[in-house]
């Protein structure tokens, strides 16, 4: 178990992540949460969290890291009319639906499933990064019919509050390969990350309120010490990912992020 002491080692390992995730959310416009939880899920084990612990743990504090992220982003696309706000009406109700079973789930499913979960999901996040970098995909012209929307909405709230990401990191690709433009799409799945956030984080803290063998600072599956670690980096280093977006070869980029991604994906979907 984490004691206080051990909080003083993770310091550097949660600042690196922190201004990993910031550099590479304003770079690449992925959500924090795709790195937050692999790297804080091997740093909690490798400092004896039981892996079944160490999943929730890991998406619990994720998620409440989306929280002011994903605000903050939401109401600068807001501010620039980016937002589609009947797509959002249309799909609050669906995603919040999704958000309940998503975060209800740890509670029945073992931590070890949920991070092979996570790691299937990175390996589609990763080939379909590698694929978007080379082609343009679109599978549909427009979106679904509103009974499709529906489920692909409920899926989304739900893997996401599951899986500790935010909501770019599946409605931006969700929308895009239905022919939506990729700005209005970022900037919709801005809002959606803090519609999932919001709830998930409290029903996160709710379910590992009596958990035993908490790390120190903890409430519930949330580590306050990692939070107030992550949340400034992440908020401070994105707009530095936003500039090098403009000076380096992001598609390039893209690819090597991608197999990094698969890489990770794999060793959490096998080992």
């Amino acid at each position: 178990m984490i004691e206080t002491a051990d909080l003083w080692l993770l310091l550097p390992l949660l600042l690196a992540t922190g201004a990993f995730a910031g550099v590479l959310a304003g770079l690449l416009g992925v959500g924090g949460g795709i790195v937050i939880v692999p790297i804080l899920f091997h740093l909690f084990t490798g400092f004896g969290v039981d892996t079944g612990l160490a999943m929730p743990l890991a998406v619990g504090t994720s998620l409440s890291t989306i929280v002011f992220t994903s605000l903050v982003s939401a109401r600068n696309h807001y501010a620039k009319g980016g937002v589609d706000m009947a797509l959002v009406r249309a799909w609050v109700l669906p995603v919040l639906i999704g958000v309940v079973i998503g975060s209800l789930a740890p509670s029945v499913i073992d931590g070890a499933k949920v991070k092979t979960v996570f790691g299937i999901m990175l390996v589609l996040v990763s080939l379909h990064m590698l694929a978007s970098s080379q082609w343009k995909l679109e599978l549909l012209s427009r979106l679904p019919p509103r009974p499709v929307q529906f489920l692909l909405a409920v899926g989304v709230g739900g893997l996401s509050a599951l899986l500790g990401i935010g909501g770019g990191t599946l409605v931006v690709p969700l929308l895009t390969l239905c022919a939506f433009p990729i700005h209005r799409a970022v900037s919709t799945a801005s809002v959606f990350g803090f519609v999932i956030s919001v709830p998930a984080t409290l029903v996160y803290i709710g379910n590992g309120w009596q958990v035993a063998d908490l790390p120190a600072l903890s409430t519930g599956y949330v580590n306050w010490a990692a939070f107030s670690i992550l949340v400034p980096m992440t908020m401070w280093l994105a707009p530095v990912g936003v500039r090098l977006a403009y000076r380096l070869n992001v598609p390039q980029l893209k690819r090597v992020f991608a197999v990094f991604l698969c890489i990770i994906g794999l060793k959490m979907a096998l080992v």
